[in-house]
This record gives C-alpha cells, structure tokens and sequence, in this order.
C-alpha cells in the first residue's frame, strides 16, 4: 500500500479524534470537524475506502481497517511529539504550536522521530493534553457540565484551533491547573485555577475536558460543538 498522502493523513488525524474521543465515526461528524462541506469529505471518504484506510457500512459509519488505524496512529502520535518537543525543547509557546506540527508532521523520519523522544524525556502528553501514545486518553468531563463549587484539574482541550489556545492561555488554563469552579449560568463559566480566576462562555467551557469532583456525567462536546475557531478544525 502506498503512503498515505498528506490530504489523506489530516482526514484520518480528524477520524482518529472522533474513535480515541468516543463519537461517531461518520462523514457527517468528520465534515462538521473539519468544517469543509459534505460533498467534499464525501470525495475524501470514497478515496480513504478505495486506498485501504477504513470501512464504511450501509449506515454510513466508518471503520479503520488495521492499516488505516496504524496510519492514523502514526501521525496523531508525530503531532503530539512535535508539539511537545517545540514547546519543552524548543521554548515555543504551546499556544503557537498546533499550526506548526500540522506543517511539520507529514515529512518527519522515523530517525527524527526517534530523537525527539529521546528529548522530551517521560512527557506522556502534547502540551494540550492529548495523550503521545494513542490509546491511554484519560476519561474526562466537559468544564461547562461542572457545578458551582466542584474541584477540577484541566486534563485536556479537544479543540485545539489557535484562536482558541490563546484564549485558553489568556484566561489561565493550562492541563494539569488544578482549582475550582465558582459560577456557572446559561451564558459563561468562571472558575480560579493555580490562584488565578478566569472565565469562559459556556460553549468553549464544554470543549475543556477536567477531572472533576463532584463530577458529572461523562461527555465529551459534539464536533458541531467544537468548531468555534476562526479557521477550520486543525486535528
């Protein structure tokens, strides 16, 4: 089988997000994440089928073939590598990031790859929060489902647009900020993570996964949920 082409490996990156976050693997959810129209990711679908990379059934849903998933996972796990090397190596803001390792990810060599994990040491996770090793994502619950007074720690933000990373960084979240939750209406979130308070619309707060105590039921937001970035969903 030939190598994936790069327009190829950003649909299977969005398709990967959908099966490691729960949702359903469809062309309808992949479209909404990537914000590109409905005939378009049909075209793009048709082609991942006829190159090997997944299964689609008569209800439309798609499945990886073993391949596809191992493509899929091998570019997901360079991305995250990138981005935490650029960060923790490289100083580079992990608000400024994402954008990079889209650009860089598609030509790294096993050999480079293979350095910058020796780099960043035991880091577990891009600086978002997702885990470098598909497979061990923690269990977490949208931030906007949380109750006025609950314990949180930030693990993770399932949209990584980078107008929503500054944004996130602005208002004092990062993974791993441990604090509390102090209002919640229809409309906004406020929260004081690490000493620092900070607020967010309730939409945005939905796409920041937690540990929280007391918790609420687990859920993670609707890709149409998701796509509040300026740009298209970046995976």
């Amino acid at each position: 089988m030939a190598d994936a082409t790069v327009a190829e490996e950003e649909y299977l990156q969005t398709i990967f997000w959908l099966h490691e976050a729960g949702l359903p693997m469809t062309g309808a959810n992949v479209a909404r994440a990537m914000q590109l129209s409905a005939p378009t990711v049909h075209e793009m679908v048709g082609r991942l089928v006829r190159d090997g990379y997944i299964t689609r059934a008569a209800d439309k849903s798609i499945s990886f073939t073993d391949e596809g998933l191992e493509q899929a996972q091998q570019v997901v796990r360079r991305h995250r590598l990138i981005e935490r090397f650029l960060t923790d190596v490289l100083k580079v803001p992990w608000d400024d990031v994402h954008e990079e390792a889209e650009r860089l990810e598609h030509a790294m060599s096993p050999n480079l790859e293979a350095r910058m994990l020796a780099a960043i040491g035991d880091a577990k996770t891009c600086p978002h929060g997702h885990p470098i090793e598909p497979g061990t994502r923690i269990e977490g619950v949208p931030l906007g489902d949380c109750e006025p007074g609950a314990k949180v720690t930030i693990l993770r933000f399932e949209n990584e647009a980078e107008d929503l990373l500054h944004l996130f960084k602005a208002e004092g979240l990062e993974p791993g900020y441990e604090g509390v939750v102090k209002t919640v209406d229809d409309e906004h979130v406020t929260f004081e993570l690490d000493g620092r308070e900070g607020t967010l619309t309730r939409s945005v707060a939905e796409t920041v996964s937690v540990l929280a105590d007391p918790s609420p039921p687990p859920r993670i937001a609707l890709p149409e949920q998701l796509v509040l970035g300026k740009e298209r969903y970046g995976r």
